[in-house]
């Protein structure tokens, strides 16, 4: 009887340690090869007509860096034309880059100095440049499909009445290669 006891304990203890060497090595595949992400803002193409793509460069499991780059396909309705927003990201789970994150960003932007009113004096687009923090959360699916919620506030670093406040919002869609 102690011998199949031990014979037992023995498989329980084999398998247990395969279970764990496999969790180690990654159930994801995209966590052991796939480091580029691109995505597309869906909240500012719906909300805004604002076209905003991103692309993300993995460093490793808890950093990244990346760049967004935003139009503005109707100008008459916001002050925007364009942006260039270089950031870094900390992300703080113990999956493989997603799940809760802290970013620092600057913008390179060019807008319209007048407030929400429609006041047209005036009407010249101006560049700025800003810095901010961002926070937000990154879902990845099995497949390398990624949902990205964000939220993000700055200060505009050069004179102006109106654009003194810089932000970051979205909800995007992409995919990890």
């Amino acid at each position: 009887m102690r011998k199949y006891i031990l014979i037992f304990l023995l498989l329980v203890t084999t398998f247990t340690s395969i279970a764990q060497e496999k969790e180690k090595e990654g159930v994801y595949p995209q966590d052991i090869a796939k480091k580029t992400e691109v995505k597309i803002n869906v909240l500012t193409l719906l909300a805004g007509k604002w076209i905003d793509v991103s692309y993300e460069n993995l460093i490793n499991e808890e950093s990244s860096f990346g760049i967004a780059a935003t139009i503005n396909t109707d100008t008459n309705k916001t002050n925007l034309k364009y942006s260039l927003t270089p950031y870094y990201r900390r992300y703080f789970s113990e999956k493989f880059a997603r799940g809760f994150f802290v970013e620092g960003f600057g913008m390179l932007f060019s807008a319209k100095d007048r407030a929400f009113s429609n006041d047209t004096r005036n009407s010249e687009f101006e560049t700025g440049f800003g810095v901010g923090v961002s926070v937000g959360g990154k879902f990845v699916s099995k497949r390398g499909f990624t949902t990205e919620l964000l939220l993000g506030v700055g200060r505009n670093l050069g004179k102006s009445e109106n654009n003194s406040v810089i932000g970051r919002l979205g909800i995007s869609v992409g995919y990890r290669f």
